[in-house]
C-alpha cells in the first residue's frame, strides 16, 4: 500500500512539474525569450551523447535484459504451479534453462544499443554480453566449488554436472546472444530526439547532494526498502532449510520492485539534468542498481544474527553465494532503472520545440 502511494505521489508531481516545464519552454518560443533558457532544456545538445565506456554499458543492458526475463519467466510458471517449490533442483534447472534461451534477447538488447552509439562492431559487443556475466559467476562459483571438493563433501556439483553447464552456455546460450544481436544490428538505429552538438558541454559545479556517488548511494534505498522483507524469507528459505511457497506474494513484490526502480531513478534523473547534469547514462544505471549494495550488506547482518556458521569454508561458500546473488540483482534493477530514464529523457526531449 504505502508503495502504491508513493508511486501515486510521485508519478503525480513528474507529471505536473514536467507538464508546466513543457508549457512554459513551449511558450517561450512564442515570446522570443528563448535566449535565457533554464532548467533541463539546457543540456539538450548534450544529452544523447554516448556515455564513456559505453560498450560495457550495453553489454550490462543486455545481460540485465536477460536476467529479467528469466525472472519473470520462472514465477509466472511457479506462480501457475509447473514448478514446485519443493523440489529444488527442478526450480534451478528450469532458471538455468530459461537463462540459457534468454539469450536471444540478451544480444538483441545490446546490439540496439550498441547500435545507438553509432557502434560498428556488433560481434565484440555479442561476444562480451555472451560471455562476461556468466564468466564472473562461474568464476566465484568453481572457487566454492574447489572448497567444497577440498572437504571431500557430498555437496560439491560432480565434474559431469560442470561440464553439461559449460556446455550449456557455449552451445545454446552464446550462439543465441549472437543470433539476437545480428537481428538487432540489422535493425535501423533509435533516433535520437534531438541532435546531439559536436562541443560536449561544461558542467557546472553541483551541490553536495548532487554528487554522483550521494545521489547513487540513495538511489539504492528504496528498491531495497521495497524486497527487504521478502528477502528475510527467501535467505531463510535458502540457508536454514525451509519451504517457499508463496510465489504469488512474490510476484507482487518484483512488480514493486520495478515500480520502485524507475521511479527513483526518474525523479533523481530529472533532477541531476535540471542541474545541468548531463551524464545520465551510467548513472541511472548504479542509482537502481546500488540497492544490490545494500542486499549484500542485509546478507551479511543476516549471517551474524540468524545463521550459526562456525566453519571458515561454510562461511565462504554463504558469502560466495550472496555476492552472485547480489551481483545478479545489480544487474536485474540497474536495467529496470536505465530502460526507465532511457524512456523518460526520450519523452521529455522529444516533447519540447527546438530549434
Amino acid at each position: 500500500m504505502i508503495v502504491l502511494f508513493l508511486s501515486g505521489m510521485v508519478a503525480m508531481i513528474m507529471l505536473r512539474t514536467l507538464y508546466r516545464d513543457i508549457s512554459k519552454y513551449n511558450e517561450l518560443e512564442t515570446q522570443e525569450e528563448a535566449q535565457e533558457e533554464t532548467g533541463w532544456k539546457l543540456v539538450h545538445g548534450d544529452v544523447f551523447r554516448p556515455p564513456s565506456n559505453s560498450d560495457l554499458l550495453c553489454v550490462y543492458v543486455g545481460t540485465g535484459v536477460q536476467f529479467f526475463g528469466m525472472i519473470l519467466v520462472t514465477m509466472i510458471f511457479a506462480i501457475l504451479g509447473f514448478l514446485s517449490p519443493s523440489n529444488r533442483g527442478g526450480l534451478m534447472t528450469a532458471m538455468l534453462l530459461l537463462w540459457v534461451f534468454m539469450g536471444i534477447f540478451a544480444g538483441y538488447a545490446s546490439s540496439r544499443l550498441y547500435k545507438m552509439f553509432k557502434g560498428s562492431e556488433w560481434k565484440k559487443i555479442a561476444l562480451r554480453t555472451a560471455v562476461m556475466f556468466p564468466g564472473i559467476v562461474s568464476a566465484i562459483f568453481f572457487v566454492l566449488n574447489a572448497l567444497i571438493w577440498g572437504q571431500k563433501s557430498s555437496g560439491a556439483v560432480p565434474f559431469g554436472t560442470m561440464f553439461a553447464l559449460v556446455f550449456l552456455w557455449f552451445g545454446i546460450s552464446v550462439p543465441l546472444v549472437f543470433v539476437g544481436s545480428y537481428i538487432g544490428s540489422k535493425k535501423p538505429a533509435i533516433e535520437d530526439p534531438v541532435k546531439t552538438n559536436k562541443i560536449p558541454r561544461q558542467i557546472p559545479e553541483q551541490a553536495w547532494y548532487m554528487n554522483p556517488a550521494f545521489s547513487i548511494l540513495i538511489g539504492g534505498i528504496l528498491p531495497f526498502g521495497a524486497v527487504f522483507i521478502e528477502l528475510f524469507f527467501i535467505l531463510t528459505s535458502i540457508w536454514l532449510n525451509q519451504f517457499y511457497y508463496i510465489f504469488g506474494f512474490l510476484f507482487l513484490v518484483f512488480a514493486i520492485l520495478i515500480v520502485t526502480c524507475a521511479e527513483i531513478t526518474i525523479v533523481l534523473c530529472y533532477f541531476q539534468l535540471c542541474s545541468e547534469d548531463y551524464l545520465w547514462w551510467w548513472r541511472s544505471y548504479l542509482t537502481s542498481g546500488s540497492s544490490a549494495l545494500y542486499l549484500f550488506l542485509y546478507a551479511t547482518f543476516y549471517f551474524f544474527t540468524k545463521l550459526e556458521i562456525t566453519k571458515l569454508v561454510s562461511g565462504a561458500l554463504y558469502f560466495g553465494y550472496m555476492l552472485i546473488a547480489s551481483y545478479a540483482f545489480f544487474v536485474l534493477t540497474g536495467t529496470i532503472g536505465f530502460y526507465a530514464c532511457f524512456w523518460f529523457t526520450r519523452l521529455i526531449y522529444s516533447s519540447v520545440k527546438i530549434d
